[in-house]
């Protein structure tokens, strides 16, 4: 065995093992898209939580304290976690959608000095 380390899964992986996940529990029922972007946005305020009090000098430190960064980790995954089951619900391609909003939003938002589209 090497101590190599693995790399990251894609996008695809992570949604079959949430979904395989979800499924071995028997909580496909509760995962309607209502249900997980409920979830989803308790997951994200629980995250706000955590820097809700902090400097803006601390938030910016936040990983530097093992506890604290560990909850970040922790909440960054439930909320991605979340979001990628309500993707895979409503058959929206998580990395397609950001790659068009992205395109709108430079479209909208010349960097300045450049002329409109």
């Amino acid at each position: 065995m090497t101590d190599l380390p693995h790399p990251p899964p894609d996008l695809p992986a992570l949604q079959r093992r949430l979904a395989e996940f979800a499924a071995a529990r028997d909580w496909q029922p509760y995962h309607t898209p209502k249900n997980l972007v409920a979830a989803l946005s308790v997951e994200a305020a629980e995250l706000v939580e955590i820097f809700q009090w902090l400097t803006p000098e601390q938030s910016a430190r936040v990983m530097t304290e093992p506890d604290t960064a560990h909850r970040v980790r922790d909440e960054v995954a439930d909320v991605l976690a979340y979001l990628l089951q309500f993707c895979e619900v409503l058959g929206v391609d998580p990395l397609a959608a950001l790659a068009a909003k992205i395109e709108r939003n430079e479209l909208r938002f010349p960097v300045r000095g450049e002329p409109d589209a």
